[in-house]
């Protein structure tokens, strides 16, 4: 049964919504990860453990997240489980807030799976981009990855109070592995767990330095065939029938990055996304968050022309922002919900 505590944080989030107020955050908690994937930017450039937001830092965050609105926030890395203390970042986050986990998959286990939900997380992702071992493997310079990563999508299923409807495979569209993706969904699905993608970014920041391509703009309907015929692919239905605009050089919409969404780093470095992860405006560290969103809304006709990227996370903002859609909540509303 779906918690009361969850029910209200959902109504919250829908309020919010509607109400066209702040609701999506990425947060970085490590760039340390121990996979070298070549489509990433953060593991070649580490912070020390001593220069990451404290738990304390998180527990302020959480509080002054609220009073900007109820937000659905990614704890991402790096690999976020490579801090010990990722349990504890996940309660305090989760207090108010909707928690989305993004894992290589490496470090789950059936006890820390049981203390992130148990902690109040809500949904669980691990990164699986190739339907064989040895090209994922590859991808990420860790021979194994594969397997562990299979496991901790059945732990993690396993310990979800909602099993699979909290769990999924997220993986990276790239020219190499777009004609894969059926057969990573008929993988996810014989599992039990949902499935989300997002496209590969080679424009923002420290971008595109790797051999990775994007795939060509004919992805955009292939991809909304396999979202009609899978109904574990959770995830907007218009992300996908915007892909081939974007991917072809088409007329997008106006990014909402940097008022209804915005992203904090492993550091406390405020930005509008993490495409301008380069471009903070400040750190939470020193100013309290409402002073530094105040910031980033003074700068959004700058970011309002920005095209760089369509990624899972502006395709969020995209489908939710200025009130959202009826197309959109009716996603939400049914093939995405968890409870």
């Amino acid at each position: 049964m779906t918690s009361f505590a969850t029910m209200k944080k959902e109504a919250a989030f829908t309020a919010g919504l509607l109400r066209k107020r702040p609701f999506s955050c990425l947060v970085q908690v490590t760039n340390r990860c121990n996979m070298e994937c070549s489509f990433c930017d953060f593991w070649p450039n580490p912070a020390p453990p001593r220069q990451e937001l404290s738990l304390e830092d998180y527990q302020r965050l959480g509080d002054e997240l609220g009073e900007l609105g109820c937000f659905l926030i990614s704890v991402e890395g790096g690999e976020p489980l490579a801090r010990p203390d990722i349990v504890e970042i996940v309660r305090a986050l989760s207090r108010k807030h909707i928690t989305a986990l993004f894992t290589n998959g490496w470090y789950v286990t059936p006890e820390k799976a049981r203390a992130l939900f148990d902690a109040g997380l809500v949904h669980a992702n691990v990164s699986i981009d190739y339907p064989e071992a040895s090209r994922h493997d590859g991808k990420r310079r860790l021979a194994g990855a594969t397997d562990r990563a299979w496991k901790a999508v059945d732990i993690l299923r396993d310990a979800a109070p909602r099993g699979g409807k909290q769990v999924h495979v997220m993986t990276v569209l790239m020219e190499d592995n777009w004609r894969d993706l059926e057969a990573l969904l008929q993988q996810s699905a014989a599992h039990g767990v949902g499935h989300q993608t997002t496209l590969l970014s080679i424009s923002g920041f420290r971008r595109g330095k790797g051999p990775d391509q994007m795939p060509p703009a004919s992805i955009g309907e292939h991809l909304v065939r396999l979202w009609d015929k899978y109904p574990h692919l959770r995830f907007f239905r218009d992300y996908f029938t915007r892909m081939e605009a974007f991917l072809g050089g088409g007329a997008m919409p106006t990014c909402n990055a940097g008022v209804q969404g915005f992203n904090i780093d492993h550091v406390g470095n405020v930005s509008p996304c993490i495409e301008r992860i380069d471009q903070p405006v400040g750190n939470v560290r020193e100013e309290r968050l409402s002073v530094l969103h105040a910031r980033l809304a003074a700068r959004r006709e700058e970011i309002d022309a920005c095209q760089q990227c369509w990624t899972a996370c502006r395709g969020v903002n995209q489908a939710l922002g200025g009130g959202g859609s009826a197309r959109s909540f009716l996603d939400l509303g049914t093939r995405m919900r968890t409870s």
